[in-house]
């Protein structure tokens, strides 16, 4: 399993070879180093960390310089790990370049980032409900949630509101991973990564890009 850090560039369209107008995302997809490798012995489990993008030291701290050291690298702005089923030292050493190429075989990615924050949201926008009438009888309160005294009545459980009420409050910004997206070009020369669709998060946030675990499969 390919893993990779990348950083979303935007979206665009291209034409697939049949002539259908394909929406894509761009994904500025490494270059990588290897930042640390652990195994069973040393950590207790296997796998791979992996860094991207420079960051000056003097934004940094110091334990975080002395890890790149190690790797005989800079500090890095977006560290991860991948978890291995196997040791990997063999395959991956302390310094060395991921590149967008280890995609160059694969048809379907999944992505995980961030998605877009959009601060506090009513019930409405957050979860979709569809609001009081907007004819007679309604007087300032189209929007509102409605009622929580049905979640409050829990006889010997307190009479506060339960987990999982959906009600107002912050909307996005929550780590996200859509399925399956479908490679449609790799650019190695560039360290583009262009899939079909739309992946969480705004342009020019972190990602990370990994070989669908489910490939091919239709998520709904």
């Amino acid at each position: 399993m390919a893993m990779l850090l990348g950083k979303k560039v935007g979206m665009t369209q291209v034409y697939s070879d049949s002539g259908d107008l394909l929406p894509v995302t761009v994904i500025q997809a490494g270059p990588c180093v290897v930042m640390q490798v652990k195994t069973v012995e040393t950590d207790g489990y296997n796998a791979v960390q992996l860094g991207y993008e420079d960051v000056k030291s003097r934004r940094t701290k110091r334990p975080q310089i002395g890890h790149a050291e190690k790797a005989n690298s800079t500090p890095k702005r977006f560290v991860r790990e991948m978890r291995l089923a196997d040791d990997a030292s063999g395959e991956y050493k302390p310094g060395d370049s991921v590149s967008v190429n280890v995609f160059a075989e694969a048809r379907y990615v999944d992505v995980e980032a961030n998605s877009k924050g959009k601060g506090c949201a009513g019930v409405m926008k957050r979860h979709g409900f569809g609001g009081f009438p907007a004819s007679h009888g309604t007087e300032r309160k189209h929007r509102a949630p409605g009622s929580q005294a049905s979640h409050g009545t829990d006889r010997g459980h307190g009479g506060n509101p339960k987990k999982g009420l959906r009600m107002a409050g912050h909307l996005g910004n929550r780590r996200v991973t859509t399925k399956n997206h479908e490679v449609v070009a790799v650019d190695e020369e560039k360290n583009l990564l262009i899939v079909k669709g739309a992946i969480p998060g705004p342009s020019g946030g972190y990602c990370v890009v990994r070989s669908a675990k489910k490939a091919g499969v239709e998520v709904t």
